[in-house]
Parts: C-alpha cells; structure tokens; sequence
C-alpha cells in the first residue's frame, strides 16, 4: 500500500536568475517573470516553508501535537474545518488519521534490498513570516495553502503560534495520503511550496516573495531549529565549538584555500552576470525604472563569507575593540 510516491518534480525556480546571462536575444520577459524581479529587487518580504521533524512513531506524532497545540491550550485547525482545543484533541488526532494502523504498516517486514526501512507517520512543517505579519492574514493564507496542496490527498492539521517575535503557523502533515499515496518532500517541493505560499499571502494582501538565497546575494544560511531553540534557552554550545574550530591553526597538508569560498564566489559570480542580463533586457523591453532597481540590488549585495569566515572577521573586531580599550586606560 505504501510504495507510491507523491512528488513534484518542480520545476526550476521562476527567477533563475543565472540563466539569464545565457538566454537568446529574442526572449522576452513573461508577465510572472517581471513581478518576480519587482519583488525581490524591492525587497519584499520571504516566506519561510521549513520541514522542523517529522514522526515515526504514535508516540512522536502526539508529542509534537502536544508541543503545537501547547497542551490543549491552543486550538488545533482540522483538514475538515473542525476546531479541536482542550485536553483529548491529540489523541482524537491520532486515532481519526489510523496512526496507529499506519504505524503497524511501517513495522511490516521491510522486503527492499537495503533492509529495514523506518517510514514517517506525519511531517511538521513550519509557515512563518518576519515580525510585523498580521496573525490573522497569515492563518488565513496557511489555511489556503493547506487546502490548495493537500485537501482530499493528505490529512492536516494546524496551529497559529504568536509568542514570538515573528508569526507563524505548525502543520502537521499525514504522511501518506488517503489512497495509500506517501508523500516525498525534497528541494523542489520545497521551492515549489514556497513560491504557493508566498501566493496566497499576497492574495490577503500582505506583500510576500518566495527566490533564493543566492539570487538575493544573502551569503548566510538559516540556523537550524534545535541550535536556535538552544540559543534561545541559552544552552547551545554550538558558537564556542565554531569559534574553537575558527582559533585552531590549520593541520599540516591542508589546502590554504576554502572550497566553501570559492564555490560561494563562484555562484556570486553567475548571480551578478545574470542580474546584469536581466538588466540590459530590461533596457531593450522598455522598463529602465526596473533596470536602475536591479542595479542598486547588485551594489547592496555584501562580499559573500562562509560561516567560518563571518565568525573570523567577528573575532578580529572584537580584538580591536579590546586593544584599544587598553591603549585608553
């Protein structure tokens, strides 16, 4: 029942920017492409379309509608548009989505050639938008992704989070769909998800853009969710571990030379040749306001740095700083 794969195969993302250095004169800019490069050289907003976890077990699955839904004092958001709140609504959850025949499924001797397989029960995925998003907005086009993707496929559910400082939405996501269907989630789904929920913000009106990083020249990565909750309990270890890595002189042998840099420059490169494309093109089809954005877009972007080099160049301040402290006293 369980070896279908839901996928999609996505598409290259819509703002290919690097392609455009490449593409023949006589392409013209659809109507979809002109509002992406609108959006991301005024610097619109971006979504966030996370994976946080997923479960393999019942026991997992529970506790992670536990977490969302803070114990009961939360309501819970159904695929049916029922409302669940109080103590009982996991365990309803868990018992009207047959997790627990799901699971029995999973533990089946597994016949592949690669052994024994562990299959996810539901992913959690994370809807979220920066600081200042109206709550409500934001729900309400959570729930219209929610139904666009996964209505009559995948049971979900969902919870609105605003004790923090930025909105954001949890949803739960069977990970196997009513016809026995498992859903796949790769880097495509992901960019494919994006670029639809960005979509439906906008439709409530709240400005939302869904590029990558590199097309937007962002030389830093998202922190991962458990070193960021770490953080914000202050038990991660994991900057003093960066910053030893960062003193320790380099092993005998080791190429003086960063890979991660260069391969950094390197797409940077591609990025900024595309851009200039995009703007030339833009001159020829008759839109010279976009083309000056497009410009002050690729003079803003900084010098891209691995994460060593970023906590480096820190480390180098913070020696200045305190040298010329003493050269004060």
């Amino acid at each position: 029942m369980l070896r279908n794969k839901r996928d999609w195969n996505g598409s290259r993302p819509l703002l290919d920017i690097a392609s455009y250095a490449r593409r023949g004169s006589g392409e013209r800019f659809s109507p979809q492409e002109l509002d992406a490069i609108a959006l991301t050289v005024r610097r619109t907003p971006e979504v966030v379309v996370k994976i946080s976890g997923a479960a393999t077990t019942v026991r997992g699955a529970f506790a992670h509608l536990k977490y969302i839904d803070r114990a009961g004092n939360l309501s819970i958001e159904t695929d049916r548009g029922e409302s669940l709140q109080g103590a009982g609504a996991e365990s309803d959850l868990v018992v009207d989505w047959d997790l627990e025949l799901l699971a029995c499924a999973s533990r089946a001797p597994y016949q592949g050639k690669a052994g024994r397989k562990t299959n996810k029960l539901v992913h959690n995925v994370v809807l979220s938008m920066p600081a200042g998003t109206p709550p409500a907005k934001l729900l309400a086009a959570s729930r219209g992704f929610a139904r666009e993707i996964f209505a009559l496929q995948n049971r979900y559910a969902m919870v609105l989070h605003t004790d923090q400082d930025h909105p954001h939405v949890h949803l739960v996501v069977k990970a196997v769909s009513e016809e026995g269907r498992r859903l796949s989630i790769r880097k495509a789904t992901l960019r494919e998800w994006r670029r639809r929920f960005a979509a439906q913000l906008r439709d409530h009106g709240i400005p939302a853009n869904a590029t990558e990083r590199a097309v937007r020249g962002q030389v830093s990565g998202p922190v991962r969710d458990g070193i960021y909750r770490a953080t914000q309990r202050g038990e991660s270890r994991h900057s003093e571990l960066q910053r030893r890595r960062v003193m320790q002189p380099p092993r005998s042998g080791r190429a003086s030379s960063d890979p991660g840099a260069t391969k950094l420059w390197e797409t940077r490169r591609a990025v900024v040749q595309g851009w200039n494309a995009v703007a030339d093109r833009l001159l020829i089809e008759g839109h010279p306001h976009l083309a000056q954005q497009v410009w002050k877009l690729i003079g803003r972007m900084p010098a891209p740095q691995t994460d060593d080099q970023r906590l480096q160049t820190k480390l180098a301040m913070l020696v200045d700083e305190y040298g010329a402290g003493e050269r004060t006293r």
